[in-house]
């Protein structure tokens, strides 16, 4: 069962067999008139996409400028980290964001997982680590405070993300989806969504793969709006960040 009261009003599945039940796109709420071949929402939701990517970037910019000064002037390394992502229709995008690990972090990661068989089975069923040894100081900080993430707007208004949808996973995830794949690649990703307000790193995966399905199934552009609105307490209170 989702952890928050947002979450279990939205959720109406709460075990394994309720997300496998329906396998097809023939459940997901759509106009009638919607191109079937366009991403859950159309081109109402890619409207408020750019309209308020293009206002926070503006009123972000001299936040998003102190932050790669600082980023400069504490590490030599690239500024930004394009990680490759699953998007709409299956396709790959490079999901952009400020650089907060260590230049040789995949060599890093299977050393420190090869060294704690705890920390490697952790990894294998969240692909998350509470103490990752990737992550520099300073990216600590941005990634509690989700500032790591601000790049992603210039994803949102080049169209392979969305402000709000299902958490943007790599392609060996997708194993952990199902028979929610189908659910999944019919959105295109979000920068939030269900995930980020309901706990985030404290959620199991199977509970992330339950919010991405619903927002999916059950998308509306005021549930986008509503989202949006609870975002901003879910990342000042820095809830569930690791």
């Amino acid at each position: 069962m989702i952890r928050t009261s947002f979450a279990q009003r939205y959720l109406v599945s709460n075990g394994q067999s309720s997300i496998a039940a329906n396998t097809s796109l023939g459940g997901l709420r759509a106009d009638s008139s919607a191109d079937p071949d366009a991403p859950v929402g159309g081109m109402a939701k890619r409207g408020l996409d750019i309209t308020l990517a293009v206002a926070g970037i503006l009123m972000l910019l001299p936040l998003i400028l102190g932050l790669v000064i600082l980023l400069k002037l504490t590490d030599s390394g690239p500024l930004l980290y394009g990680h490759r992502r699953i998007g709409f229709g299956g396709r790959e995008f490079r999901c952009w964001k400020f650089r907060t690990m260590v230049v040789n972090g995949d060599e890093v990661l299977k050393q420190h997982l090869r060294k704690n068989p705890s920390q490697a089975a952790m990894w294998k069923e969240q692909r998350k680590l509470v103490d990752d040894p990737r992550v520099t100081r300073f990216g600590a900080v941005l990634r509690k405070l989700s500032l790591d993430e601000l790049p992603q707007l210039l994803n949102v208004l080049t169209g392979d993300m969305s402000l709000v949808g299902p958490r943007p996973v790599v392609k060996a995830e997708l194993d952990h989806y199902a028979s929610s794949t189908r659910h999944y690649l019919a959105a295109r990703p979000g920068l939030s969504g269900l995930w980020q307000i309901s706990g985030r790193s404290n959620t199991t995966y199977f509970e992330r793969v339950q919010m991405d399905r619903f927002y999916v199934m059950n998308w509306t552009p005021w549930m986008d709006l509503r989202i949006i609105f609870m975002t901003i307490p879910a990342v000042a209170m820095s809830r569930g960040a690791h």
